[in-house]
C-alpha cells in the first residue's frame, strides 16, 4: 500500500512512540521551532494526545504511545505521520497495535505517509508486516527544529520528495555536520559544525548492478530484535506477532542499516554483523546500503569490520549514504524497488514512492 504524497494544507500528526523528550520543558524551543517549520512548509502540524507527556510517563505508558499512532490513523484529516524522535523501547507499542482489529483495518483502509528512523526502525518493520509503505526518512525534533535557521539543506531536498513522490536518485552529500553538543535555547540560530564530505560512497566488497526491495533500520535496534540484550524480549515479540522476514523474503530485498548516536565499538559491530551472517541475512539479500557512522567516528574501523565479514560473501556493500543518524540525511522508501549501481556508486529509486491523491485532484478538475 503506497500512500498519498502531501499536498499544501494537508494535516501531519506528530508522535512520540519512542522518548517522551517532545513534552519536556528543556525542548520547548525546539517544538515551536519544528511547528514553525512544518506551517512553513503549508502543512498543519497535529501534536497527538500524548506526545507531549512527560520521559517517565511516556517510557511507563506504551499503551498511551500506541494510542497515538492509532488515532493518527483513524483520522481521515491526517495525512502524514511524523515520529518526534527515537528511543530504545518502542517496540513495546507493537503488542497493543498488533492486537487491535481496529488499527490494522485503520492502516490498511487509510494508508498515510509514515516517517521516521533510529527505533521507529520497530514501526517501520510491524507497518511493513501490514503491508503499508513507509519511510525511513526525517524526524520532527532532529530535523524539523533544527536549531539553525534553516533546515539542513541536503534534508530538506529529499523531505520534499514527501510532496511529489516520483523517482529519485539518492545522491551524495557534498558536505556533512557534526552532532551538536548543546541543544539549549542559547543555540538557537546556531550553525552545526560543517565538513566536506572526503569519501563519497565507498563499495567494500562486490561489484556489479543489483534490484530489489529496500529493507532495514537502524542496526542497534535490529540486533535488539534478533537478540534481544537491551529488554529480554523483543524477538519474542517479533515471534509472536510474526514480524521477522523470512529468509526467502530476504531474498527479494536490498537491506539499508545505519549505527545510532551510541557510536557502538568496532568489536560491537562486527559480534551483530556476525549473528545476521549466521541467520543467512547477509548472504540472502541481493546487495547492502550502510549509512555514515555519525561524525564520521570509527569511520576506517567500521570500513575493516565489513570488509572482514563480507570477504567471503558476493553480497555486494555500498558503504558511508547519507541516511540515519548521521546529519544531512535523505529518505529511503521501505518496499520500493531500487537499483544500486556499485560498479558507478550510484542508488537509484525505481519506482512512484507516493500516490497522486486521486481524489484532490476530481475535485480541482484535473
Amino acid at each position: 500500500m503506497i500512500p498519498n504524497r502531501l499536498e499544501k494544507g494537508d494535516k501531519v500528526a506528530i508522535v512520540s512512540l519512542s522518548r517522551g523528550l517532545m513534552g519536556m520543558d528543556f525542548a520547548s524551543h525546539e517544538l515551536e521551532i519544528g511547528l514553525k517549520r512544518i506551517e512553513e512548509m503549508g502543512l498543519v502540524p497535529v501534536i497527538m494526545p500524548n506526545s507531549l507527556k512527560k520521559l517517565d510517563y511516556l517510557f511507563e505508558h506504551p499503551e498511551e504511545r500506541a494510542a497515538d499512532l492509532k488515532q493518527a490513523f483513524l483520522d481521515p484529516e491526517i495525512k502524514g505521520i511524523m515520529t518526534a524522535i527515537g528511543g530504545d523501547d518502542t517496540y513495546k507499542t507493537i503488542p497493543y497495535l498488533m492486537e487491535d482489529e481496529e488499527f490494522i483495518e485503520a492502516v490498511k483502509n487509510n494508508p498515510k505517509l509514515f516517517t521516521g528512523f533510529s527505533d521507529t526502525t520497530n514501526n517501520h518493520w510491524m507497518l511493513n508486516k501490514l503491508g503499508l509503505s513507509t519511510f525511513y526518512g526525517p524526524a520532527f525534533l532532529v530535523d524539523m527544529a533544527e536549531l539553525d535557521n534553516e533546515m539542513l539543506p541536503y534534508t530538506k531536498e529529499y523531505f520534499s520528495k514527501y510532496f511529489d513522490g516520483e523517482p529519485f536518485e539518492i545522491k551524495s552529500s557534498p558536505v556533512w555536520y557534526m552532532d551538536r553538543k548543546d541543544f539549549s535555547k542559547d543555540a538557537v540560530g546556531t550553525p552545526r559544525e560543517e565538513r566536506r564530505e572526503e569519501h563519497g560512497f565507498e563499495v567494500l566488497n562486490g561489484s556489479g548492478k543489483v534490484t530489489g526491495k529496500l529493507f532495514g533500520g537502524c542496526l542497534d535496534s535490529i540486533y535488539d530484535i534478533y537478540a534481544s540484550e537491551r529488554y529480554g524480549n523483543e524477538n519474542e515479540v517479533y515471534t509472536k506477532y510474526n514480524l521477522l522476514p523470512t529468509i526467502d523474503e530476504w531474498k527479494e530485498k536490498i537491506f539499508f542499516f545505519e549505527t545510532s548516536e551510541e557510536r557502538m565499538s568496532p568489536e560491537k559491530l562486527e559480534e551483530i554483523l556476525t549473528l545476521l551472517k549466521k541467520k543467512g541475512i547477509l548472504e540472502a539479500v541481493r546487495g547492502i546500503i550502510v549509512g555514515k557512522p555519525i561524525d564520521e567516528m570509527y569511520y576506517e574501523e567500521y570500513k575493516e569490520v565489513y570488509k572482514k565479514v563480507f570477504e567471503d560473501l558476493d553480497t555486494p556493500v555500498l558503504y558511508n549514504v547519507n541516511f540515519g543518524h548521521a546529519y544531512p540525511r535523505c529518505i529511503i522508501p521501505y518496499d520500493a524497488e531500487a537499483t544500486i549501481d556499485y560498479d558507478n556508486k550510484r542508488i537509484f529509486i525505481n519506482s512512484r514512492i507516493l500516490e497522486k491523491n486521486k481524489e484532490l485532484e476530481k475535485v480541482r478538475g484535473k
